[in-house]
């Protein structure tokens, strides 16, 4: 344990951030499992309504720092790919 009284502060800190990247991230990965579910299943239509959702949770996870923009783009692009590809 922390002695200091700014390794305790830290401490606190990072608890807290540990907690709300985990949130995010969840918030990111649960929509896309599901998304990826629903091509596999060929339901098009219900993976459509669904990214919007997505794209959200990737740009709060980019701009909190959890995933780089390029990635969250990169994420974006291919699970558009993915499901333009089911329709064509």
């Amino acid at each position: 344990m922390p002695n200091l009284k700014q390794a305790k502060k830290a401490l606190r800190q990072s608890k807290k951030r540990k907690l709300l990247n985990s949130s995010y991230k969840q918030k990111m990965k649960d929509p896309i499992k599901q998304f990826k579910n629903l091509v596999a299943e060929k339901k098009t239509d219900e993976a459509k309504k669904l990214l919007p959702q997505i794209y959200k949770a990737l740009d709060k996870a980019a701009k909190h720092g959890l995933i780089k923009e390029n990635n969250a783009s990169r994420r974006k692009s291919r699970l558009t790919l993915m499901v333009n590809k089911t329709t064509a």
